[in-house]
């Protein structure tokens, strides 16, 4: 059974053609795709409604619960794309930087710089309920990757051998803490990010400060 075509743009009303073979999928991307611009604006899961991402896309709201059951879903699925996106962001800035040291500093302040960009997103992805009724298992991608990182400057000798995994931790557990207090405490007297993830890397890895 083929799905209806979007109505043109300014008929919320009108009845929708039949969608080619394989526009289904297309429209479960655009559907995540506007969860995704509404979430970054509002920053609340909460303030979310199927139909408003019904309208956002141009479809009726029967068209979203045909690919997601409820709000949790869409949501979800939103999320996950957007940290397979910033997994990727963050890969290619370790990419464009030198040495172990240097490509873990570039992969932290990736995520700082990223955050500035999206803050509506991180929250929901961070400090939202959502967080205490679904797991989010892919988020430990990210972290298996910083822990990573970390062992490869342990490995090279620029960092005290420790345990990776304890240490990305802790250096997770900071530049999150920075990042979460920059949204929700903008007008304390931050120092640029850059020097306060040089101290992180100094004081939790081992690193030398630049």
């Amino acid at each position: 059974m083929h799905e209806t075509s979007p109505a043109p743009a300014g008929s919320p009303g009108g009845r929708r053609g039949r969608n080619p073979r394989g526009k289904g999928e297309r429209l479960r991307e655009d559907i995540v795709g506007a969860a995704l611009r509404l979430l970054d604006e509002h920053g609340d899961d909460q303030a979310l409604s199927m139909r408003a991402v019904a309208r956002e896309v141009g479809v009726a709201a029967t068209s979203v619960y045909i690919h997601f059951a409820d709000r949790d879903a869409l949501v979800l699925a939103a999320l996950e794309r957007f940290h397979r996106d910033l997994v990727e962001a963050v890969d290619q800035a370790e990419t464009g930087a030198t040495g172990p040291a240097g490509k873990l500093r570039a992969r932290v302040l990736l995520l700082g710089r990223w955050v500035q960009q999206h803050r509506g997103l991180y929250k929901v992805l961070h400090e939202s309920t959502l967080n205490q009724r679904a797991a989010m298992t892919f988020k430990q991608e990210l972290a298996e990757r910083t822990t990573a990182a970390v062992q490869r400057c342990m490995d090279a000798g620029l960092a005290p051998a420790d345990d990776a995994a304890v240490v990305s931790l802790d250096l997770r557990a900071a530049v999150h803490g920075a990042v979460s207090m920059r949204l929700n405490q903008p007008d304390l007297p931050w120092p640029p990010l850059e020097e306060q993830v040089d101290r992180f890397l100094a004081k939790i890895v081992g690193l030398p400060l630049p």
